[in-house]
């Protein structure tokens, strides 16, 4: 098991970070190709950057309020 995988998805679960943040990053993190064009939003593309770069950063940003 990755646990900078599993300990990062937990944290966005906890903040309540978009789920559309949450898949992407997790997309990304895991190399898998993105969404079609039709299925994807700022959030899943912000997630998606961050995931390929390992980027636990920006999380804060995507809460859902």
């Amino acid at each position: 098991m990755n646990q900078e995988y599993y300990d990062a998805t937990v944290k966005m679960e906890k903040l309540g970070v978009d789920p559309e943040y949450v898949q992407g990053w997790q997309g990304g993190y895991l190399g898998n190709p993105l969404r079609e064009e039709q299925r994807v939003n700022d959030a899943y593309n912000a997630g998606y950057e961050d995931g390929k770069s390992k980027n636990t950063g920006n999380f804060d940003s995507w809460v859902k309020k």
